[in-house]
């Protein structure tokens, strides 16, 4: 029986080096292509539009009622939240997610945009054995966003990375956006489909060998996924000061998530209920 080969510790040492080496040629990369992205918004090939002055910053507080996949106790779990919404044709802030605009014509839109990501799971929470895994964090993700403005609606892709090392993972998300105005109200209906990598999904759905052995819970890898999605949003004017913020969302779960030990739902919902004040 052939052996397999023994790693030395040069050998280690030139591996993380190799990997230290591509991370950040990629990071160069990403770093070139954004300021040369930049350099275009700033040319000829993009009229920006120029800062609102005008722009209205609401900031509130939101509670949030996610019904989680999860297999917990309670699926229920209520938090209270702060809100901001604010968009100057150049920055932007809304709810959980801001950014900076590189381009923004218009039509086109190119943003830069940071937001919190990811989902918890609190084993304390848990029903039955689950309660012996360990717990999964909430991360923040950092990545761009391209949306394209139509007359039948907005078309946006994504991507992302867990820039807190959560997971690791990478995420990107492909939707298409509707905005319906009457009188004060205002509503926002979208649809896509979101895509996982597999360090992602291994974070938040699988079980390592170690907590099976541990807790008794069937070992769980998981693969990358595409999950399709719904999201409602909408907003009331009261007057010129107050209004009034609703959202619901439904992601459905596909197998490579479903199946895992630490779920017990196909779909995970989020409603969202909030107040704003208008500066």
């Amino acid at each position: 029986m052939s052996k397999l080969p023994t790693l030395t510790v040069s050998a280690l040492k030139e591996n993380a080096t190799s990997i230290v080496s591509t991370r950040t040629l990629v990071n160069a990369l990403t770093a070139t292509a954004l300021f040369s992205v930049a350099g275009m918004a700033n040319a000829a090939f993009f009229n920006n539009l120029p800062a609102d002055q005008d722009a209205v910053l609401s900031v509130g507080v939101n509670v949030l009622v996610n019904n989680s996949a999860y297999d917990l106790d309670d699926n229920n779990k209520v938090r209270v939240l702060p809100g901001v919404f604010y968009d100057n044709n150049k920055f932007y802030a809304r709810g959980a997610q801001a950014g900076a605009y590189l381009i923004n014509d218009g039509t086109n839109q190119l943003a830069a945009y940071a937001q919190l990501d990811g989902n918890s799971f609190d084993p304390d929470d848990a029903n039955g054995a689950l309660s012996g895994l360990d717990k999964r964090k909430l991360s923040a993700a950092a990545g761009l966003s391209y949306m394209r403005l139509t007359p039948v609606g907005g078309f946006r892709a994504q991507v992302a990375t867990d820039i807190l090392d959560h997971s690791g993972g990478n995420s990107a998300r492909l939707s298409y956006l509707a905005k319906i105005t009457k009188n004060k109200l205002t509503v926002y209906p979208s649809v896509g489909f979101e895509f996982y990598d597999d360090d992602y999904n291994n974070y938040y759905y699988g079980v390592s060998d170690e907590e099976s052995a541990r807790t008794g819970v069937d070992a769980y890898e998981s693969n990358q996924s595409l999950n399709p999605y719904v999201n409602v949003s909408a907003n009331y004017d009261f007057n010129d000061k107050w209004a009034g913020f609703a959202n619901q969302s439904l992601s459905f779960l596909p197998n490579e998530q479903n199946d895992s030990p630490m779920v017990n739902s196909r779909t995970d919902s989020t409603t969202t209920l909030g107040l704003l004040y208008k500066f």
